[in-house]
């Protein structure tokens, strides 16, 4: 075949550079576990038994107010079907792990302190996550919300983590796994980049692998989903996560506070820019928190509560958001049961064609690669959170 041009090897050099920079923008999502929530704790509340306290608390409200799968599936407004086996599950979960990320939070839950307060809470709360460790029971993933630079708390919110990681490390010798911070409220890309700057250096004068500490960021102003793309660039590696906050982000936008909830389509928004500008970067989302909770302890304010929990993780979960916010025990029983109702419903749908996939069968549509991982990515979400047995799985795809 004849050629016109002698040679393309500059242009094919270049072709080679710019698929080696998106393979590094773009690794695709992580095969770690992802947790269905993070439960967020004020840090004066938080002790070394605050978990397994929820998880009681939590269970206590489902046996007394959904006592068998009917009242299961009528309590959370799901399927009558699976019913009972909801219900069976979540309070397995709730008394073997119901809380999957905890997050001790230095921030609006625990508003502002003087230093010498907040100092005593960061030593007590070294102690409590040191008894979590030492007794096996702290969450899978956990850590730190910190102070917003954006409303001058930068200082506090260093001396926090500062003192924090410095007390754990001379407590047990090491920062057991799972740990993340969480950074709020941001206003300008430069705070990620100088936040990201802090923990580099604090990895290097208390002796740390450079980029073990992570940290999620939170997308909850106008400004943070505007220049999302630059938080990310100046997070680099160690970013692990974007949350969005429900409440900062409606206020910030003018929306009255009867607008300011999760299905207002303003948080649409706001998620979708998430979803487009993540997508591939292996960077985790997770939803926000809501402040529904019990008016009481009767049946019929819990259950009202637990059916508009229920509602909204519903909603977050087919908006492609797996993950939320928790902030009170009566939200862990409506979080499981919408989740695991989710992750159920269409099993054996998913299972079939996964089987189908493997063994290189045809029938009907053929599924491509992307939509495979996206069923293994579901299969493997609903064995890491308890929807489905791991054992169970392996036995039904092989």
């Amino acid at each position: 075949m004849k050629l016109t041009l002698s040679s393309v090897d500059d242009l094919s050099a270049r072709v080679e550079e710019a698929r080696a920079e998106y393979d590094r923008r773009y690794p695709g999502d992580s095969d770690q576990r992802r947790p269905v929530h993070t439960v967020y704790v004020p840090a004066d509340r938080f002790t070394a038994t605050t978990a397994a306290d929820l998880g009681k608390e939590a269970l206590r409200l489902l046996d007394a107010h959904a006592p068998d799968g009917a009242a299961t599936a009528g309590a959370f407004g799901i399927d009558a079907a699976l019913g009972e086996t909801v219900r069976e599950r979540v309070a397995a979960k709730l008394a073997r792990e119901p809380v999957e990320d905890l997050r001790i939070d230095f921030e609006d839950g625990y508003g502002v302190r003087d230093d010498a307060e907040e100092d005593g809470h960061v030593t007590a709360a070294v102690e409590a996550v040191a008894q979590a460790y030492e007794a096996r029971s702290l969450p899978y993933y956990w850590g730190l919300r910190v102070k917003s630079f954006a409303t001058g708390g930068h200082g506090r919110a260093m001396r926090t983590l500062d003192g924090f990681l410095t007390g754990l490390a001379e407590r047990l010798g090491r920062l057991p796994g799972g740990f993340v911070v969480t950074f709020p409220k941001i206003v300008t890309p430069e705070h990620v980049g100088i936040f990201a700057d802090f923990l580099t250096r604090f990895e290097g004068e208390i002796g740390l692998p450079e980029g073990l500490l992570r940290f999620e960021v939170q997308i909850e102003t106008p400004q943070s989903v505007t220049h999302l793309a630059d938080i990310v660039a100046l997070a680099g590696s160690r970013l692990s996560a974007a949350h969005f906050g429900v409440y900062d982000y409606t206020a910030a936008c003018g929306l009255p506070p009867s607008e300011q909830r999760l299905d207002h389509p303003a948080c649409d928004h706001a998620r979708h820019v998430m979803q487009v500008t993540l997508a591939g970067t292996g960077v985790r989302l997770s939803d926000g928190a809501t402040n529904i909770v019990p008016a009481g302890d009767e049946t019929k304010d819990v259950h009202r509560a637990w059916r508009l929990h229920a509602g909204l993780v519903r909603y977050s979960l087919l908006h492609g958001f797996y993950q939320g916010w928790d902030g009170h025990a009566a939200q862990l029983p409506s979080r499981y049961a919408a989740v695991y109702a989710f992750l159920l419903n269409g099993l054996d749908d998913t299972v079939d064609r996964l089987r189908a996939n493997r063994a290189g069968q045809v029938d009907g549509a053929v599924d491509g690669p992307a939509t495979v991982a996206a069923l293994t990515a579901r299969l493997r979400h609903a064995a890491d959170c308890g929807a489905v047995d791991r054992d169970d799985v392996r036995e039904l795809i092989g």
